[in-house]
This record gives C-alpha cells, structure tokens and sequence, in this order.
C-alpha cells in the first residue's frame, strides 16, 4: 500500500509538472531602482517564475527588488539551462550599484550554486537555499530506470545521490548561505526517501558542506513556496546572516 501510494503521489506530481512547465518563461523590468537590494529569485524542476509569485511579493514586502528568473527545466540538460539563466542574470543585476542576493528553491538553487560558481557577481550578499537537493535525492535514484524520469527529462536525471550527479559536481560555496529542509511527518515516502524528508528530499540532503545556517521547518516540498515561517526565514538570513531561533 505503502509503494503504491508513493508511485500515485509521484505521478500526480509529475503531471502537475508537465502542466506547469509550459509557463516557464521569464520577463524582467530593465530598469532596476538602483536604491534598492536584489534578491534573484529562482524556481524548480518544472515550475514557472509566475510559481514564487506570493515569495517574491512577500520579499518586496520587506523591501527589497525581486527579479524572478524563469527557464524550461524539463527537456534541458544542466548546462543548457545555465545559459539561459547566466544571459539573465547577467543582464539584470551582476553590476548592480547595491547588494544581490539568491534565493532558489529546490532545482533553482543547484541553479544559484552553479552561476555563482561560473560567474562573479561585484556586490554578492547572501543565498538561501529552500528545500534544494544539495546531495541529490533519492527519489532520483528510485526511479531513474522509470518512464517518469523520461517524462521529467534529462536534468532530473541528473539528480542523483552518486558523485557523478550534478548536485554532487558543485563546489562549496564560498558566500554565506543558509539552508531551510522542509519535513512532513509521515511514513509513507519511506520506501523512496528513508528518514525526515519533505516528501520530495530528504532534510540530510539538503545540507552541504560550509553552510552558514541551517533550519528545519514543517513544510512539503511544493508548499515551501508559499509558506509565510519560510519566507520570514528567508528573509532574516538575508538581512542578518542567520535564521531566528524557533
């Protein structure tokens, strides 16, 4: 039973992903106030920009300018969405008078890793990772012989735990970063994702090696995007280099 409610609710979600990815394109403002902080906002596997609309507003909110990047992650390899995302990026806001910050979530935070890895940004601030598959998820492992993983495409295959996968390709980060896991109190991925997970990664996955803060919050994997605690989290580790005690 157990097996079988894993295989629907992935199924489901890979629909829910083929549906989503057809939005996934990106509209930016040129003109960018030049007195204000940046945070580049990223989205994951399948998703669109229009997807971290309630994140971003809620980043405005606390004052700063969001740029939401937006890109076709379901029929692209890695390197292929890099450029797309570096084009970006680089035209909006590598040479911005003030701060830019990153914020991915899941894919689109391997994404921010791999960018500031290749590029240097002159006034880097601060990155927050949410529920990013840091060491990749076993999830991928699961079904990485599967039709789903030929639906999803080439770059979610690429998301393994092996040391060859491109999570496990990155570098450390040499920026402070802080990483929120999500957590769903059920048994029920266990057969896929042993241990706490939020129902798409594992919380040991999301940690990586010189990470500046790390929290755990009760959130699924899809819903951190709208989660008030996660964006209240985001952004005390962007204006202050840590999260708040829970």
């Amino acid at each position: 039973m157990k097996k079988l409610f894993s295989l629907i609710s992935t199924i489901l979600l890979a629909t829910l992903v083929v549906f989503t990815a057809a939005n996934a394109f990106f509209t930016h403002n040129d003109e960018v106030p030049g007195n204000k902080e940046i945070i580049v906002l990223l989205h994951g596997l399948g998703r669109s920009n229009t997807s971290m609309w309630l994140l971003a507003s809620r980043l405005e909110d606390a004052g700063y300018y969001v740029q939401r990047i937006g890109y076709s992650s379901l029929h692209q390899k890695p390197d292929e969405i890099l450029q797309d995302i570096n084009s970006q990026i680089n035209q909006c806001c590598q040479k911005h008078a003030h701060s830019v910050h990153f914020v991915g979530h899941s894919l689109g935070g391997l994404m921010v890793r791999a960018y500031l890895q290749n590029n240097k940004v002159d006034k880097l601030g601060r990155v927050v990772l949410l529920g990013t598959p840091n060491k990749g998820t076993e999830a991928a492992d699961h079904f990485s012989n599967s039709w789903l993983m030929d639906i999803l495409g080439p770059t979610a295959k690429a998301l393994g735990t092996d040391d060859k996968s491109f999570p496990n390709t990155l570098k450390v980060p040499y920026y402070p970063v802080g990483i929120i896991a999500g957590e769903v109190k059920s048994e029920l991925n266990d057969p896929v994702i042993p241990g706490k997970d939020d129902g798409v990664v594992s919380v040991e996955a999301t940690k990586i090696d010189g990470m500046t803060d790390f929290i755990i919050i009760e959130t699924g994997h899809s819903r951190m995007r709208y989660d008030s605690e996660v964006a209240d989290q985001t952004i005390e580790f962007i204006k202050n280099g840590a999260f708040k005690v829970q």
